[in-house]
Order: structure tokens, then C-alpha cells, then sequence
């Protein structure tokens, strides 16, 4: 599959804090190739000796708003696959990264564009952000590493009112659900990211590996094994209801 990583504007902050400005207006949406871009990305800082931090970042006033539906909605067989494995593949080499990431979240971050709040290891939100996965309501469930990072970073309760409601809840609610761990007023959120980053790039980064990996190891592995089993099963995304919701969200 092709890997897309013209969307994606890296900044070297300088003491080892790398950010990563997702930029693929008007709403940063999720593509196979914008998919696997971001994995290549992500597993070049994951493997560079160099970098202490990650800040995650956005362009657009949507720090993203999940797939592309209007392209998703015709997606054939193999799109369905490419986008599945670039979920799985996208979202799984943010969630394994070795380094810290901090996500600056700037606006909505619904459905796929969720994920990136998830695998992050801090969050950082404005007022005005929104968290929510619409899946349901737009004929999908979830591919298996994104199943498995919503089942790890959200109790039990939060997975049942946002994934099987489908509805977004509010920066408040969020911090509540410890879904992020601050907010900040617009002006402010970009400082507060970099503030983060360098405190996080002072912890020794071989002892944040190996507790991140303590974490998150036989999770990872769990969704390693489900994705697998995914994979080797090929079966199709949507369902006969899929094409219809998508274009009823879309209006």
C-alpha cells in the first residue's frame, strides 16, 4: 500500500521534542495512505535515539474528524482492508511508541480521529474540543487495534456511552473521564504542549520505555494476536447498512 506523509509537518523543537502537525484540511481525515504515513512516521521517532518527546498536533481547526466518509462510502472490498490495516497499523505504532507523546488537541477528535488522543500518553484540550466515536452511527464496529486501545484507555462505562451511543461529550466531560488530563484556553495550547514535552523529556528514556512497555506490553501483544486473527479471516468492514449511514452523516 501507498504511504502518504506530505500531510504531515515536523518541527524540531530542539532538546530532543519532535512535534507533528497533522495538516490534510479541511478536517485532517483518515485515508488508508495518510494511515500508513503516519505509521512510518511514527516508527522512524520511535527508533531515533534522539528524540526524547513527541507532540502531536493539528492545522486545522478539527484536530480530526475520523475517515474521509465521502470517499469511505464507496470504498470496494480491498478499501475496506487498506483502511482497516492502516487503523490497526496507524494507531497500534503510536500506542507502542517508546517515547512520550503529548497530544495538543485543538477541536473535534471523533470516530478514527479519537485514536490519537487514545494512544497518546498525555492530553492536553482546549474548551472547545469534543471526543466522541461515531462508529455505530455510521454502519461500522471497530477494527481490532483500535478495539483494543479503546479497551485499555477507557473504563468500562466510558467505552458504553461513547462507542454503542455513538454521541461526542465535551472537554469537561472528558477531563472528568480522565479521557484528557488538562485543559487550556486556544491561545495557550500550544505552549502547554511544549511545556509537557520538555518535562517528560527529562525522565530517563530507558526507564519510560520500560514502563510504557510494562503498561502496555501484553496489551499490545492481545491486540497483536486479535489483529492477526482479523487479518486471516477477511472478512468485509461494511455491512449492507454502512454506505447508507455514512451518506446520512454526511447529509
Amino acid at each position: 500500500m501507498m504511504a502518504d506523509q506530505t500531510w504531515i509537518t515536523q518541527i524540531d523543537h530542539g532538546d530532543g521534542i519532535v512535534e507533528l502537525v497533522l495538516n490534510r484540511a479541511p478536517v485532517n481525515a483518515l485515508e488508508p495512505e495518510t494511515l500508513m504515513g503516519f505509521r512510518n512516521v511514527m516508527n522512524a521517532l520511535s527508533g531515533d535515539n534522539d528524540v526524547r518527546a513527541i507532540v502531536l498536533s493539528s492545522g486545522c481547526k478539527v484536530f480530526s474528524a475520523g475517515l474521509n466518509l465521502k470517499q469511505a462510502q464507496h470504498f470496494i472490498r480491498d478499501d475496506q482492508r487498506a483502511i482497516v490495516d492502516g487503523l490497526n497499523q496507524g494507531f497500534m505504532a503510536l500506542f507502542a511508541c517508546p517515547k512520550p507523546v503529548i497530544c495538543a488537541i485543538n477541536g473535534p477528535a471523533i470516530a478514527g480521529g479519537l485514536f490519537f488522543v487514545l494512544a497518546s500518553d498525555h492530553r492536553i484540550a482546549v474548551p472547545r474540543a469534543q471526543f466522541g466515536l461515531a462508529e455505530v452511527r455510521v454502519g461500522v464496529g471497530f477494527p481490532a487495534g483500535p478495539l483494543g486501545i479503546a479497551r485499555a484507555m477507557l473504563d468500562s462505562n466510558m467505552t458504553r456511552r461513547m462507542m454503542m451511543r455513538g454521541q461526542p461529550i465535551d472537554s469537561k466531560s472528558a477531563l472528568a473521564a480522565g479521557l484528557v488530563d488538562e485543559i487550556v484556553e486556544s491561545d495557550g495550547l500550544g505552549q502547554a504542549a511544549l511545556n509537557a514535552a520538555r518535562e517528560f523529556a527529562q525522565i530517563p528514556p530507558t526507564a519510560y520505555a520500560s514502563v510504557k512497555a510494562q503498561l502496555r506490553g501484553d496489551t499490545i501483544a492481545q491486540i497483536e494476536q486479535a489483529v492477526e486473527t482479523e487479518s486471516a479471516a477477511n472478512l468485509p468492514w461494511f455491512t449492507d447498512e454502512t454506505a447508507t449511514a455514512m451518506a446520512r452523516m454526511i447529509g
